[in-house]
């Protein structure tokens, strides 16, 4: 375990799972959901892990990329699909650490769960104001890969606590939670004790807040999506800024524009990086 401290604020790591937070904590009041390290056994079950290849899911686990099937592992028992990336369910090694940061990075070659090769960073930094994070992947493959990137971060939901956000838009989701179609949405300003929502949003304003009795916790990037999950039956929310919306390479591949699902794809050699940052101030 890994521990970094600036102001109130404290984080601690476990890079070998997954590369994910265990916990991050206001003086002693969590913000993401936070468990003590000997009981995390995945990153799923952590505060927050960074999403890489891509981001929630991929119908069943059938990739198509340039008219050529690839078929996935399904790497989550529970579910049908292929989820959140690889990057949670590998070790990440230390490229560099001091009191208030962390430069963590992931290497893959191409295997069962992904066809194509990578390499990607994770920066984290802590300031007295909050938790910045700075994802970056480049193709390692002969030929051009698509590339997603994301983080999911849990947070801790508290009574009172309500969630405000800004979109132009909303991808409804099927019984089989693989998207439908996009319908105009203008975002959420709502109590969260209630609220059951699992979507994607695009148009995204970049700028999400959470506010309970406790504190006030924004999320920023400069990714235009997010997934939103909040159910009445768990005590803990996700607001995930995202690359692309779920499904993507598959509604790619039945014929949606890459521009409209976010799809990136990487030329060999190239590169991409995504930013956010969890502002924390007492309420």
């Amino acid at each position: 375990m890994i521990e970094l401290r600036a102001g109130a604020l404290r984080c601690q790591l476990l890079p070998q799972l997954g590369g994910c937070i265990a916990g991050l904590w206001l003086q002693d009041q969590p913000v993401l959901r936070s468990m003590p390290v000997a009981e995390l056994s995945s990153a799923r079950q952590s505060g927050c892990y960074p999403l890489v290849p891509y981001s929630n899911r991929i119908g069943h686990a059938r990739l198509v990329w340039q008219g050529t099937l690839h078929p996935l592992v399904r790497n989550d028992s529970a579910e049908p699909h292929a989820i959140h990336g690889i990057g949670w369910q590998r070790p990440w090694s230390v490229l560099e650490q001091d009191e208030a940061s962390i430069m963590l990075a992931c290497e893959h070659r191409p295997d069962p769960t992904w066809p194509f090769g990578f390499d990607c960073s994770h920066m984290l930094r802590l300031t007295p104001a909050g938790l910045e994070m700075t994802l970056a992947a480049t193709n390692q493959s002969a030929q051009p890969a698509p590339m997603g990137l994301g983080w999911h971060p849990n947070f801790v939901k508290r009574p009172g606590a309500r969630i405000a956000f800004h979109a132009t838009g909303r991808w409804e989701m099927g019984t089989d939670m693989l998207p439908t179609r996009r319908e105009p949405a203008g975002g959420l300003d709502q109590p969260c004790e209630t609220l059951a929502v699992d979507h994607c949003f695009d148009g995204w304003d970049g700028q999400a807040k959470l506010t309970d009795p406790v504190m006030r916790v924004t999320v920023q990037s400069e990714l235009t999506r997010a997934v939103v999950f909040c159910s009445p039956v768990r005590d803990y929310l996700a607001i995930e800024p995202v690359t692309h919306v779920n499904n993507a390479l598959q509604l790619h591949a039945a014929g949606l524009p890459a521009s409209e699902l976010g799809v990136v794809v990487l030329p060999p050699g190239e590169s991409m990086l995504a930013q956010m940052r969890i502002l924390v101030e007492p309420a």
